[in-house]
């Protein structure tokens, strides 16, 4: 959203929020108490507003409290940080937790409320070009599509809202294959009403044609690799953390376990071959530029925070840095802030991270473990002794960090980036995990609501979307050319159909993809979703073993499989009388 319509949003925030909050049901609204046309007005800015105002749920108050990404992220094999971070969901018990209940369910049902309702308002309008007003519809119909998504992956069959006015608030559940026609719907209208980010009226930072079509891509692969045969063979690089125990304990190598994909509920009946087409036409129509220009980013640009509005991020939360109300904690989870602007020492937070086994998928000169991982750091606490964490416990960075290797020889004075007379030191915890960079560059990374904007999709999804389908769709050689698009940017070896390493079978050319979204896409909010939809999450969360690096327990149930839907729906929505299976 743009920042000049920041304060209005506002405004529309406060208005709207009597109407989520003052429902008996969530996915209620109280048109008593939105905002109104006569007090906002019939104009080209006036449904720009109603827009904004919509956006601004996305930050106000979905992302400002620290739910998300966290109701996205954490529980997922590959992502860790301290116990007391991660807590009950992260241990798999989402039973009555806030993240489930005010982050996903509530703040997806207020933001399809607010776009309802904004929509309603935006076509009675008449003082507006049919240019803006097609534009403002396609953006509400976009931003409800994406709500109903994030949705439906976590919970399964779904309430759909009524897009009109209605006094009838129980409303039902509907099947998961309903809720993807009508979230396919919305995105299907929404790109043929929005600008193309190419378009002169497009607004940097809000969603766009090219959004909606990305979208529907991944929708699309989102129901085909569910619906996929039972028994359909995935190889993921995994196993238990370590291999012995106390200070004599060290690393387990990864070892590579091929898994049998289970049935994922609400899917059976799905065509996975026509909706891989489908995955694959949208995927190319954007790759073509029917619906605007995308392109990768070089790897050191990819993250700068001058290019968060780039080509490449499709669709992001956009943040501003030290707002009260749109704060997020994006940057404060996952890199910490300084004591000072240039400081070296981290006053809190930079937690959240990736395991030993997520690092160890990389290849040794690949940009996002190079570049995309912090090598060293230090805390405020290790000011006074002049020390600090290096990562990772390897001979390499060992020697580079301390002039020792593993095994205590002596080799020689650190040299590189660790010659700067600090004692480094590694630590077999939370305190050192593989933290991203990729949120590191803010306009203030001293303050706790630094703007670190979050993707929600990039170009580079699009790519793998269109590798995976064409796998699938038996094109194996078109496979391999868009996952090489993604590796070459960050250096990684390029995948071929021949020698040592060959990815010669469809299951190999399917396991190297889903690997390396979970390369690309760390700490984005993406893996856990990506086990879902291919039926492995149970198998790859059990094959740690119990508990991950930093000690954050990753056993997992059946219940799993879903988020349950919360008491309060349940209490007062007559018209759902269960819930999903094993949440009481």
């Amino acid at each position: 959203m743009k920042v000049k319509n920041i304060i209005f949003a506002c405004a529309v925030c406060c208005s709207f929020a009597v109407a989520v909050t003052s429902c008996s049901s969530w996915i209620e609204e109280n048109p008593e108490g939105l905002i109104t046309d006569e007090r906002v007005g019939d104009s080209e800015e006036a449904a720009a507003n109603w827009v904004t105002g919509t956006y601004s749920k996305l930050i106000y108050d979905m992302f400002c409290w620290g739910y998300f990404p966290r109701v996205l992220e954490f529980d997922a094999d590959y992502i860790s940080g301290p116990d007391w971070l991660f807590g009950t969901f992260g241990a798999g018990n989402f039973q009555g937790e806030s993240d489930v209940t005010d982050a996903l369910w509530k703040g997806c049902y207020g933001l399809i409320a607010r776009a309802n309702n904004a929509e309603r308002h935006i076509q009675a309008m008449s003082n507006i070009s049919v240019e803006s007003k097609n534009n403002a519809v396609g953006e509400l119909k976009f931003l409800r599509g994406f709500a109903y998504f994030l949705m439906v992956r976590a919970y399964g069959p779904l309430p759909i809202q009524p897009e009109q006015e209605t006094s009838e608030y129980n409303q039902p559940r509907q099947s998961v294959a309903a809720v993807y026609d009508y979230i396919v719907k919305n995105l299907e209208e929404a790109c043929g009403l929005m600008y193309k980010n190419t378009d002169t009226r497009y607004q940097a930072g809000h969603a766009s044609a090219g959004s909606a079509a990305g979208l529907l891509a991944k929708v699309y692969a989102t129901q085909a690799a569910a619906a996929m045969p039972v028994g359909t063979e995935i190889t993921v690089r995994t196993g238990k953390p370590y291999d012995g125990a106390g200070d004599s304990r060290v690393y387990a190598p990864l070892q590579s376990k091929t898994f049998q994909k289970t049935a994922v509920a609400g899917y059976e009946q799905m065509d996975a071959h026509a909706l891989y087409a489908k995955a694959a036409e949208w995927a190319k129509k954007v790759i073509d530029g029917h619906y605007g220009s995308y392109e990768l980013l070089q790897y050191d640009q990819l993250w700068k925070k001058a290019n968060c509005n780039a080509s490449e991020f499709m669709f992001s939360l956009q943040t501003v840095s030290g707002d009260a109300t749109y704060k997020v904690s994006v940057h404060s989870q996952y890199e910490g802030y300084m004591t000072e602007q240039g400081s070296d020492f981290i006053q809190e937070g930079g937690w959240v991270g990736c395991t030993r086994h997520w690092y160890d998928l990389f290849d040794h000169d690949d940009y996002r473990i190079t570049k995309g991982v912090k090598h060293r750091w230090r805390a405020k606490t290790q000011r006074e002794s002049n020390s600090g964490f290096y990562y990772p416990q390897t001979n390499e960075y060992s020697i580079m960090a301390t002039g020792y290797d593993l095994l205590g020889n002596y080799v020689g004075a650190p040299s590189g980036i660790y010659a700067d007379g600090v004692s480094y030191y590694y630590s077999q915890d939370a305190q050192c995990l593989a933290f991203t960079t990729k949120y590191m560059d803010v306009t203030n990374n001293a303050i706790n609501n630094a703007d670190a904007n979050f993707p929600f999709l990039r170009y580079a999804d699009v790519l793998l979307v269109y590798a995976e389908a064409q796998n699938e769709l038996g094109s194996a050689s078109d496979a391999i050319d868009y996952l090489n698009r993604v590796r070459q940017r960050s250096n990684a070896t390029l995948a071929s159909d021949s020698g040592t390493a060959a990815l010669d079978t469809q299951s190999k050319i399917r396991s190297a993809v889903i690997e390396e979204r979970a390369k690309e896409f760390a700490c984005e909010a993406d893996r856990r979703w990506d086990l879902i939809r291919w039926g492995i999450y149970l198998q790859a969360m059990n094959a740690i073993e119990g508990s991950d690096d930093a000690g954050v327990l990753k056993s997992r149930l059946e219940r799993n499989l879903l988020f349950p839907i919360p008491a309060p729906e349940l209490n007062t929505n007559k018209a759902i009388t269960e819930n999903n299976p094993g949440w009481n």
